[in-house]
């Protein structure tokens, strides 16, 4: 089938999703009008006939001192990868669209999974005190491969696409708790001994997690800045999630949430979650600070995940992690500590990028190393 890519409306867009649950919030109209500095173009693919078969946002960002754009599909596009001639048929139209419009590259994350580690394979993984240990997860067996994934990498290879990992896109590796088909007991009987420990804690010391409101950013911006500090990475200034609580909840829209922990009236630890499609997502936390004895963070994330499970999300994306498994490695604090949901790692395709332009884009290439 031919079919021929060209700018849709926002509502030609959402129709689309509307059909498409697993699409994230990356993949919204809304998500361009939070990515400042970005121009954002919802797109659609045509058939012959006229008739729209899949949709995606587009972001461009002009490369310095030229006219020429860099096109990003965040996590997507929102298609079916498993789709026969899906690369030739979808991918190859949206180069074509991308090259008219100025771009000397086009940057993908497709949201598919490669393979994933059960909770109880990467704790044992980590508990293994032996010098022997896995370096990453990576030497590790894992629970479930897709044999589907794995050709569609040597078919983009193929192609000419090229893997990136340069730290600035969409994380390889997410903590996913299953919800679909489970009950609220399930769920918190596979709480690791942290988690059980943290959410009882809580409970018994008087921690009270509740959603927040557009004037409450500042106190989650306050202890995601103090996080920020501490580990060590440049914080998102607060009117980045002003732009995300406009755009996300525009017009009585419930696609953004603010979660707070507070004890004795002060809030001890928040965090956002977007919902979008089938999925509902952790985005950016503010972990504790004071009074962290009490696990304000283990409180915060169950009332996160029971509200998911009650609107009848299939999952709940905990987000990020790194895939070190070494005493002393980036993250391994934050990776034991998702895991602790009960969640299995997952491992995506990662993003991919086809250079339109060879100059511009070693150009661009040293212009994010910078930043």
């Amino acid at each position: 089938m031919s079919l021929t890519v060209r700018t849709i409306s926002t509502e030609e867009h959402l129709g689309h999703l509307a059909l498409y649950p697993a699409a994230g919030p990356l993949q919204t109209p809304a998500w361009g009008r939070v990515k400042q500095g970005w121009e954002a173009e919802s797109v659609g693919w045509f058939d012959a006939a006229g008739v729209q078969r899949d949709a995606a946002l587009v972001l461009y960002r002009q490369a310095p001192g030229t006219r020429r754009s860099l096109a990003y599909v965040p996590e997507g596009p929102a298609v079916d990868w498993f789709l026969p001639h899906l690369v030739e048929g979808r991918l190859r139209p949206l180069l074509a669209h991308a090259r008219a419009r100025g771009a000397f590259a086009v940057r993908m994350g497709p949201p598919v999974a490669v393979r994933h580690w059960e909770a109880a394979t990467v704790e044992a993984a980590l508990a293994d005190p032996a010098a022997g240990r896995a370096r990453s997860l990576g030497e590790v067996p894992a629970d479930w491969t897709d044999p589907r994934a794995l050709a569609l990498t040597e078919r983009l290879r193929a192609l000419g696409w090229r893997p990136v990992d340069d730290g600035v896109g969409q994380p390889s590796f997410v903590v996913r708790v299953g919800l679909a088909g489970r009950e609220v007991q399930e769920l918190r009987a596979g709480l690791g001994p942290y988690w059980k420990r943290g959410v009882e804690a809580s409970e018994a010391s008087g921690v009270r997690v509740g959603w927040g409101n557009e004037s409450d950013l500042g106190d989650f911006h306050a202890l995601y800045a103090r996080d920020a500090a501490r580990g060590r990475f440049a914080p998102r200034p607060v009117q980045y999630f002003r732009r995300m609580w406009d755009a996300l909840n525009a017009d009585g829209a419930d696609g953004l949430r603010l979660y707070l922990a507070e004890y004795d009236g002060e809030a001890v630890a928040a965090a956002l979650m977007t919902l979008s499609g089938a999925t509902v997502r952790h985005a950016y936390s503010g972990p504790a600070v004071r009074h962290r004895e009490l696990r304000p963070s283990c409180a915060l994330h169950w009332r996160m995940l029971c509200d998911a499970h009650a609107m009848g999300a299939d999952s709940y994306e905990l987000g990020g992690v790194s895939d070190g498994l070494e005493e002393g490695a980036a993250g391994l604090a934050r990776l034991r500590f998702k895991v602790g949901s009960g969640g299995r790692v997952e491992e995506r395709l990662g993003e991919w990028e086809f250079p339109l332009g060879r100059v511009l884009h070693k150009a661009l290439d040293a212009y994010l190393a910078r930043r």
